[in-house]
């Protein structure tokens, strides 16, 4: 992760631009999660948004990236460590007047890459641009894949590549100035769609948003305001993000071995014609 990325996240969360996509994250956000129902729901890093404000499962958490606690998306300072939270042993939990989860929730830092979560113990996690700062997409999906129950929900939200901001950020990453900060390159929606279904997750709702050109002024931004519509009826899959809603199958298990034929029933008082001993005794 170059520093140029850690320093410009949490600013351009506050710039007009990132105000603008956090909004409708936040939106959406609110709408997905509120019919989300179980016990223990997890939102790894961005602590800027706060993705379960209308979830209403009793035991909700913020877990952030303790390898990288400087990073942009983390960079709160930590308090000394407390008892669980139970959603797993507490390892790296912060003082709650030291860390920005919000009233009612509990933070948790650790490695995102090694959650220490039990396996199968998560409703829902939710990742808003998490893949974005790691170093092992893949290996994060997989994490999340072990700790979410059978039927658990996957909710994934990044900037799209196939959009006016990702040629922008592509041209600007050449150029030394990135429009949106992100440690990897941005993760194709497409190719995000093969992984989460490699792990066993079925795609169950896909939504994109913020059609406005990636400009850097809210003057500019409201001028445009008129292409969120037609963006969403003319060109859907080209929107600056995208939000992904998977769930976690568990396929049912099949014995393989060999069959048990059983034998049929007779009714009562009848027997056999024939059976593999009977023996014909002609003279």
């Amino acid at each position: 992760m170059t520093d140029r990325s850690i320093i410009d996240w949490p600013a351009w969360t506050d710039s007009p631009p990132g105000r603008y996509v956090l909004d409708w994250e936040q939106t959406q956000l609110d709408r997905v999660v509120s019919d989300v129902f179980g016990y223990h729901a997890l939102q790894l890093g961005l602590p800027q948004l706060d993705a379960l404000r209308e979830n209403r499962m009793p035991c909700r958490g913020l877990v952030l990236d303790a390898a990288s606690g400087a990073s942009a998306p983390y960079a709160f300072p930590r308090g000394p460590a407390q008892a669980g939270n139970g959603l797993g042993n507490g390892a790296g939990q912060g003082s709650p007047a030291d860390l920005p989860a919000p009233a009612g929730r509990s933070a948790v830092w650790c490695d995102l890459l090694d959650l220490p979560f039990e396996a199968q113990s998560v409703d829902l996690i939710v990742m808003p641009h998490t893949l974005e700062f790691t170093s092992d997409p893949h290996r994060l999906l997989r994490e999340a894949e072990r700790v979410l129950m059978p039927e658990g929900q996957l909710i994934i939200l990044g900037f799209n590549s196939l959009s006016l901001w990702g040629a922008r950020q592509s041209v600007g990453k050449m150029t030394g100035r990135p429009f949106v900060p992100a440690a990897v390159d941005l993760i194709a929606f497409t190719r995000l769609k093969d992984w989460i279904k490699l792990l066993g997750f079925d795609l169950e709702r896909g939504r994109f948003g913020c059609y406005r050109p990636p400009l850097g002024s809210d003057q500019w931004l409201s001028r445009y305001g008129f292409m969120e519509a037609a963006g969403d009826r003319w060109w859907p899959i080209f929107g600056a993000t995208y939000m992904i809603k998977a769930i976690k199958r568990v396929r049912g298990m099949r014995l393989v071995g060999p069959l048990k034929v059983k034998k049929p029933v007779l009714a009562a008082g009848l027997a056999p014609a024939a059976t593999p001993n009977t023996r014909n005794h002609t003279q």
